[in-house]
């Protein structure tokens, strides 16, 4: 995490009193009362219908703060993708080699908020994902177990696995015989959206993650790892990560997916 940013946890609830200090041990994040802006960002805990009981939201201090971040794939943006995103012909599908009777297993080293992970698992495709940083990870980790009790989404969460870790060290000790089909890298970048939404996830993004400056080391990495298909996800103008030149690509209006291939 951006070191000049601070952190902290707080509830809406004294009955997240159990969950809360839970979080609070495995982030090594201290706890605050709600209300005391003592903290740059708070990782809200909020009761909530679904299993585990509550959900996380990611929010900014100050008056003026924009609303909080979460990860929900039950609804809005996430919903509408999945219902209405262009399914198995989309370009992200052909980034990553859906075809007819294949569903590649994927490893996702730039987590994030899950995005693209929980589209490619709506296709079939089984996803390992990567997030280094405690907060987002708790993030993502509790929208995806939302997801899996809700019944629209419950398969598809299932086929998502959420790993803590930082993805140049996994990808280090990656055995050939745990090799995926894909790796599949979205390093951040300013995005050509121009949405309130998407502008805010970038703002809170940068102060709690700080900029991916190693996403070139992670992308040779990812060559190095010997998986037959390594995919970038890029705006469509932007160079390419490092100097080495993809094998292919697939592009949309605004995004652009390099491919190297390992033969």
């Amino acid at each position: 995490m951006n070191e000049a940013v601070t952190v902290a946890l707080t509830s809406s609830s004294p009955t997240l009193t159990e969950p809360l200090n839970l979080l609070s041990a495995q982030l090594s994040l201290p706890v605050h009362k709600q209300g005391h802006d003592e903290a740059d960002y708070y990782l809200l805990l909020e009761t909530h219908p679904t299993p585990p009981g509550y959900r996380c939201l990611l929010q900014k201090t100050g008056s003026k703060a924009p609303g909080p971040v979460m990860v929900d794939f039950t609804a809005g943006q996430a919903a509408h993708r999945r219902q209405f995103g262009g399914g198995r012909k989309q370009t992200l599908a052909r980034a990553v080699g859906i075809r007819s009777g294949f569903n590649p297993v994927i490893l996702d080293v730039t987590g994030g908020l899950g995005k693209d992970a929980f589209v490619l698992a709506s296709l079939g495709c089984t996803i390992t994902i990567l997030e280094r940083k405690a907060v987002i990870y708790a993030l993502l980790k509790n929208g995806i177990e939302r997801a899996q009790y809700h019944d629209n989404t419950k398969a598809i969460a299932n086929r998502l696995e959420l790993i803590h870790t930082d993805a140049v060290e996994y990808l280090s000790r990656l055995q050939s015989d745990q090799q995926p089909d894909v790796i599949y890298l979205d390093p951040m970048y300013p995005s050509r959206d121009k949405s309130a939404l998407v502008k805010k996830e970038m703002q809170y993004f940068h102060d709690i993650a700080g900029r991916d400056d190693d996403a070139g080391e992670l992308l040779l990495q990812a060559l190095s790892s010997g998986v037959r298909r390594v995919v970038v996800k890029r705006p469509a103008k932007a160079k390419t990560l490092t100097d080495k030149i993809p094998d292919t690509v697939v592009s949309s209006k605004n995004t652009r997916y390099d491919i190297y291939l390992n033969h």
